[in-house]
């Protein structure tokens, strides 16, 4: 689905509010997602999110952040990551059985959420609570610090960016990538759609375009566990090779905008287009099943 450029020179679409991956990867995610998803599913999602423009995913991306600090919410605080407990940088590896709390993780809310907006004898409104769920979750697992344990994903190690005193966790999941496009003044849907943009012709034609089957491979509806397993570990990895290359004590304080940012922003933009591109397919796989049934797909 192609995005409409008339969106940013007249900024005609009401979109909701962002709090401070941040905003800015998760409603990019989207994005790209959005761009890659067949027209089927696209039709299916827009009419279940209640939203018929091209920013029917977008829209939501952020919506499960909004409302985990809430009272109502606050039963989801430990479904957006998975804590791993390894010790980078000697070893990175996350193990379901080991690291996924009793309550929940990202890992199983992926299963739990998916499974939710498949039965049709659920009222709309849960299963459309279900879809942001699922659009977001696939965003976080994405994100090396949302599958990581030390420091409770590097919240609790105090870093500087650009001079500012940040922790490590909002340096990955704001920081590097509002550098990589300049500073985003505001207006994260905006940057997010321009970003989106230029990721998608990456993927479609530029550098990633030899990269797509590699990034879907094993992707299996029936056993969302050990896909988002592949996907928790992909992210974990880089922990060890760029997010805690030297540990976690040599990193407090440092400085990151510098050689750390030139060598984690490329990891920031791969994990982003990778996170687009398989939410789009695995939304694909839901709408896909869904049609298999019986339910009624394609119509607004």
């Amino acid at each position: 689905m192609r995005l409409n450029s008339a969106f940013l020179a007249c900024g005609a679409v009401s979109l909701p509010g962002v709090i401070a991956w941040g905003s800015l990867g998760h409603i990019t995610v989207a994005y790209i997602a959005s761009n890659f998803v067949k027209q089927e599913t696209a039709v299916y999602f827009q009419d279940l999110l209640r939203n018929d423009t091209e920013h029917y995913l977008a829209g939501v991306a952020t919506w499960a952040d909004s409302i985990r600090y809430t009272k109502w919410g606050r039963f989801t605080k430990n479904f957006h990551f998975i804590d791993a407990k390894d010790d980078p940088p000697s070893y990175c590896g996350v193990d379901f059985d080991r690291d996924c709390k009793e309550d929940g993780c990202v890992v199983s809310s992926i299963q739990n959420y998916t499974s939710q907006v498949l039965d049709t004898e659920l009222w709309p409104w849960r299963r459309n609570q279900a879809a942001k769920f699922v659009i977001h979750f696939v965003g976080d697992i994405h994100q090396p610090l949302h599958t990581e344990n030390v420091e409770r994903g590097g919240n609790g190690i105090h870093v500087r960016f650009d001079s500012s005193e940040l922790n490590l966790h909002h340096v990955w999941d704001s920081s590097i990538a509002e550098k990589m496009l300049g500073g985003i003044h505001r207006k994260p849907y905006e940057a997010a759609y321009r970003w989106a943009a230029d990721l998608t012709n990456e993927i479609r034609s530029g550098k990633y375009a030899n990269s797509t089957e590699v990034w879907v491979d094993g992707i299996d509806l029936d056993d969302p566990i050990a896909t988002s397993m592949k996907w928790a570990n992909e992210s974990n990895a880089f922990v060890c090779t760029h997010v805690l290359p030297e540990g976690p004590e040599a990193i407090v304080g440092q400085e990151l905008a510098g050689e750390y940012y030139e060598k984690a922003a490329p990891v920031i933009e791969v994990q982003v287009a990778r996170a687009g591109y398989r939410l789009a397919t695995w939304l694909d796989l839901i709408v896909d099943r869904l049609s298999e049934s019986g339910a009624p797909v394609g119509e607004l």
